[in-house]
Order: C-alpha cells, then sequence, then structure tokens
C-alpha cells in the first residue's frame, strides 16, 4: 500500500509487516483484509440492527427484531463455517487483525456478554460450536484480558485500569490499588 493513501493506510502494513508473518505473504494478508472488511460491512447489522431492536429499542417492534436476527445468525453461521475445520483463528494458525476486529463484536457476543440474554435467543451455545471454541481462545489470550481493563470504569476494581501509561500499570495502577476499599 502506498503512503499516498494516508498515514493511516501506510503505517498499519509497515507494523504488521514486522510482526505477522500473515501479512508478509500476499495471499495471506489478501484473506486478513477480506475478514477485516467483512466485519465493518456485517458489525453495523449486528450492533445497530440486532442489538438495538433485540435489547435497547423502547418498543418491540416484532419484524425488526426477526430482520435482524436472522441476518446475525447467517453472520454466525459464516464464522462457524470458516472455523469448523479445527483451525484456532479466522485465518489459520496465527492469531490476526482479523481476530483482533472480529471478536469484540461476536465473540463478545457468544459469550454472552452482550445484549442481555442474547446468546441463549440466538442459540450460540449449540449453532456455532466453533465460534464458541474461537471466543473462549481469544478471551483467554493474556494480552484480551489485560486490554479488556484499559478505560473500564464499572465492575471489580482489580479489572478497572483507567488509564494506562505503561505496561506496569496493570500492575500498579488497577483501580485496587489506586482506591482499596477500607
Amino acid at each position: 500500500m502506498s503512503s499516498s493513501l494516508g498515514p493511516s493506510f501506510s503505517i498499519l502494513p509497515t507494523s504488521m509487516t514486522r510482526r505477522a508473518s500473515s501479512w508478509k505473504e500476499p495471499a495471506a494478508r489478501a484473506q486478513v483484509i477480506s475478514w477485516v472488511m467483512w466485519q465493518m460491512g456485517s458489525g453495523p447489522y449486528l450492533g445497530g440492527g440486532f442489538g438495538h431492536f433485540y435489547n435497547y429499542a423502547p418498543v418491540k417492534i416484532e419484524y425488526a427484531v426477526n430482520r435482524f436476527t436472522f441476518e446475525t445468525k447467517r453472520q454466525f453461521d459464516v464464522l462457524n463455517n470458516q472455523l469448523k475445520d479445527g483451525r484456532p483463528y479466522l485465518c489459520g494458525d496465527e492469531y490476526t487483525l482479523a481476530d483482533i476486529m472480529i471478536w469484540p463484536w461476536y465473540g463478545i457476543l457468544a459469550l454472552g456478554k452482550m445484549y442481555g440474554d442474547a446468546k441463549t435467543f440466538l442459540d450460540i451455545e449449540e449453532s456455532y460450536p466453533h465460534v464458541m471454541k474461537w471466543a473462549h481462545r481469544i478471551a483467554a489470550r493474556e494480552p484480551v484480558v489485560r486490554g479488556k481493563k484499559v478505560n473500564k470504569t464499572w465492575g471489580p476494581k482489580e479489572g478497572q485500569l483507567r488509564e494506562r501509561h505503561a505496561r506496569s500499570d496493570f500492575d500498579t495502577r488497577t483501580e485496587d490499588k489506586l482506591n482499596p476499599d477500607p
């Protein structure tokens, strides 16, 4: 990619090339980019469509809930089919930008941490077993565990790191250490 596209397009490939083998091979890079584009096109149906009409709308509109439920299930089916060959991550054996971008939407919902009882309503546990394994695998990654604490202002104090400026902040600046209970 050319730097003429702007800084965001030139910095990402440079950084990814240094860090990830999936970014060095053109076919692997194309697969990662394809899944990133899939997330950008699909995420609004999940969050702005299903999430809104199922969980947040003041009036439940059956047509809207059904429409976005079917689309969300279709998207989960796409993910489940991609993972059904036993690959640990969306693009194979390596954790990639595709997983990083898709997990906060689909993985969190699969784990039942978004939109109330939507996990049960969508029958995610039974219908999408490969997505469930993927969601649990990513949730257990130490960088994900740490990242979920950053800028968090609710929940247990040991899980809140309101500002992060250094790696050591995870050990020294969580709310339980800064403001311990008396």
